[in-house]
């Protein structure tokens, strides 16, 4: 079923819409051997949360276990002197907090205190660029509004990478690297699609989708701007004066690097 759009007030972005949900945790009794052995062979752990069922009763870290004896369990080694997120707060007070406190990530609870996730400094890095917001999903439909003199509406609903008509030609395959490590991760950003009468025209996001289509995923989640009559659309003009009829059109670009990075390494 497709879902409105859950804009906040302000547009403000949410904890709840950067945190990462399947949560590692370890338990009291774990010894400092069994969590040291998966911080060693996880991709890219330093510490985990300490729950009883889903009760966060602590945090250990790395530096916790160093001078711990093997047998040593959690209760004794984690600091629980907890800080924490609630899911609806402003993704730019969780970023205060773990800036001043010097932590790297906060657990997050709900109001009975449950946890239901977990944010890093780098989800906070990573709310700041490239977001696909509901403020900027709604300018978009204002514009096209009033360009096209059309109703428009917005949802929020699971996509077929199959049925998208992309609007830019290339993509680079440096930049698809990050964003597989993204739905590895299920840190994704929804695409924001334009419905057009049916045709399901791609406006932001091309990176992810292909990085999907190249990971063999089917759908992903989209902000979609369902017009209410079918236009005449630039955007859709240009894709068909490229050949872009889908993803499958797109080149990606292996002998040069994402222009961002190109610029970035002209100043070393």
């Amino acid at each position: 079923m497709d879902e409105p759009l859950d804009v906040d007030a302000g547009g403000k972005p949410r904890v709840r819409d950067y945190m990462t949900r399947d949560v590692a945790t370890v338990a009291p009794e774990d010894t400092v051997a069994e969590v040291s052995k998966r911080i060693v062979e996880s991709d890219g752990h330093n510490g985990f949360p300490v729950t009883q069922g889903r009760k966060v009763e602590g945090f250990v870290t790395a530096r916790d276990l160093l001078l711990a004896d093997d047998v040593t369990p959690m209760f004794r080694v984690m600091s629980d002197d907890l800080l924490v997120a609630h899911p609806e707060m402003d993704v730019n007070d969780a970023a205060r907090v773990i800036l001043r406190s010097g932590i790297q990530k906060l657990p997050v609870v709900d109001d009975a205190g449950t946890l239901v996730g977990i944010i890093s400094n780098a989800d906070v890095i990573r709310s700041q660029i490239e977001r696909a917001t509901p403020e900027k999903v709604g300018k978009l439909l204002r514009t096209l509004e009033a360009i096209h003199d059309v109703e428009a509406t917005e949802e929020r609903r699971e996509v077929a990478i199959a049925d998208l008509v992309p609007t830019q030609g290339k993509v680079y395959a440096d930049e698809l690297e990050g964003r597989r490590y993204e739905i590895e991760h299920g840190l994704t950003e929804p695409l924001v699609v334009i419905d057009n009468g049916g045709d399901l025209l791609l406006a932001d996001g091309h990176h992810r989708a292909m990085a999907a289509h190249t990971m063999d995923v089917e759908t992903m989640d989209a902000y979609v701007i369902v017009l209410g009559t079918r236009v005449d659309l630039g955007m859709a003009r240009t894709a068909k004066e490229e050949g872009l009829e889908s993803v499958e059109d797109v080149d990606i670009v292996d002998y040069a690097r994402h222009p961002l990075v190109e610029t970035t390494e002209r100043f070393q």
